[in-house]
C-alpha cells in the first residue's frame, strides 16, 4: 500500500508538532492537507511539507479525496463536529484529548461509531505508548508483585497557560491520570473526590492549585493524584504502584529519589510534556498509521484508546468537577457500553 494521506486539523503547538513528526519520523504516511482558522499559520506549517495543501474548511479537509485518515488537534469545542464528519466519511481519526468538551457529546460519538461496526476513533492518551508506563503495566500483569493495591501519582507543571481555571486542573491534567488508572488496572473508576489544600501563592488569581484527587475503582483500588499546575520547577509526572509483594515507581528523571527545588533541580527536570513524552508521541503516531494501513482488511483502524475511553475519561472528569464544587466524593455515572463497540 502507498503512503496514506493525512489531514491535520489545527496546527497550533500540538498540531504543528504532529505535522513535523508525520513528515520526518513516521513511515507510511504523508501530510496531504492542513486546515486551521489562522491561514498564515497553516501556510507556514504546510510550507515545510512537500506537496501539502491548505484548505479553509476542516470538513472539506476530511472529505478530500487525497485524505485517508484525519488527525484532530483543533480546540476541544470543534471536536464533536469534526469527529462526526470523520465517522460519516468512514475516516480513521486520531483525536487529541478531549474527545469532546462534555459527557453527552462524547457518548454520542462512541454510540455513532459503534453503530458503524468499525473502530475508527483513537484518542490521544499518549501515556499508553510511553515505555515506562508500558513496563509498569507489564509488571502488574505478570503477577510478580502480587495483587496491585494502591497507585500514587504526581502531575506537576511549571505554570498554567492564560485563562486556566480550577476546573481545568481536572479536565486538562487529571484526565491523563484517569486514563492511566483505567489502562493499568483494566477497570472503570467508580468515584472521585477532589481535595483543595492551601493554594500556592504563585498560582493565578482564583485558581485552586494544588489539588488532590482521590479515585476509587469499581473493585476498590485506591489512586491518589497530586495535581500542581503552578509548581515553577518543571514538568514532573511520576507514578508509584504499591502491591501485595512490593512496589515500583516510574517517572524519576534522575533515577534517584531526592528533594526537588527550583535551585538544585530546575536544570535537570524535564521542562514540558512535549519533551517528556516525545518518544511516546512518536510511537503513538507510528502505531496509528500502521493500524490505519492494516485496517482496510480488518475494519479496526486504531491501536490505542478509543471512543469509549474518551467518553469514560470525560465522565470521570465531570464527576471530579462536581466534587470540586461540592467538597465531597462523587460517583461516576457511566452509560451502558454500546454492544457493537470494539475492545
Amino acid at each position: 500500500m502507498t503512503d496514506i494521506g493525512v489531514a491535520v486539523l489545527g496546527v497550533g503547538v500540538m498540531g504543528a508538532d504532529h505535522v513535523e513528526r508525520l513528515a520526518t519520523r513516521i513511515t507510511g504516511a504523508r501530510v496531504a492537507v492542513i486546515a486551521d482558522p489562522v491561514r498564515a499559520q497553516a501556510e507556514q506549517v504546510a510550507g515545510a511539507v512537500p506537496g501539502c495543501r491548505v484548505v479553509s474548511d476542516p470538513l472539506d479537509a476530511i472529505a478530500d479525496p487525497e485524505v485517508h485518515a484525519v488527525l484532530i488537534a483543533s480546540p476541544g469545542a470543534a471536536h464533536e463536529k469534526q469527529l462526526l464528519a470523520c465517522l460519516e466519511q468512514r475516516r480513521p481519526v486520531l483525536c487529541e484529548k478531549p474527545l469532546t468538551t462534555d459527557v453527552a457529546t462524547s457518548l454520542e460519538v462512541a454510540v455513532r461509531e459503534a453503530a458503524l461496526g468499525l473502530r475508527l476513533v483513537q484518542v490521544g492518551f499518549m501515556r499508553r505508548f510511553d515505555d515506562e508506563y508500558i513496563a509498569l503495566k507489564a509488571l502488574m500483569d505478570s503477577g510478580k508483585l502480587g495483587l496491585p493495591l494502591v497507585l500514587h501519582c504526581i502531575h506537576r507543571n511549571v505554570s498554567p497557560p492564560p485563562g486556566f481555571d480550577s476546573s481545568m486542573v481536572i479536565r486538562d491534567s487529571l484526565v491523563h491520570e484517569v486514563d492511566v488508572t483505567r489502562f493499568l488496572f483494566g477497570e472503570e473508576i467508580d468515584s472521585v473526590e477532589i481535595i483543595t489544600p492551601a493554594p500556592n501563592p504563585a498560582a493565578p488569581h482564583g485558581v485552586l492549585d494544588p489539588q488532590i484527587a482521590l479515585l476509587r475503582t469499581v473493585s476498590g483500588r485506591h489512586v491518589d493524584v497530586e495535581l500542581f499546575v503552578s509548581a515553577g520547577v518543571g514538568y514532573e509526572v511520576r507514578a508509584e504502584l504499591v502491591a501485595q509483594h512490593g512496589s515500583a515507581m516510574i517517572g524519576l528523571d534522575s533515577g534517584t529519589v531526592s528533594p526537588r527545588t527550583l535551585r538544585n533541580w530546575g536544570s535537570r527536570v524535564t521542562p514540558g510534556f512535549r519533551e517528556r513524552f516525545a518518544a511516546a508521541y512518536d510511537t503513538e503516531l507510528q502505531r496509528w498509521v500502521d493500524a490505519v494501513r492494516a485496517g482496510a482488511d480488518t475494519g479496526d483502524y486504531t491501536d490505542g484508546p478509543g471512543a469509549w475511553d474518551g467518553y469514560a475519561a470525560a465522565a470521570v472528569c465531570a464527576a471530579g468537577v462536581e466534587s470540586l464544587h461540592s467538597g465531597g466524593p462523587v460517583r461516576v455515572q457511566l452509560a451502558d457500553r454500546p454492544s457493537r463497540l470494539g475492545r
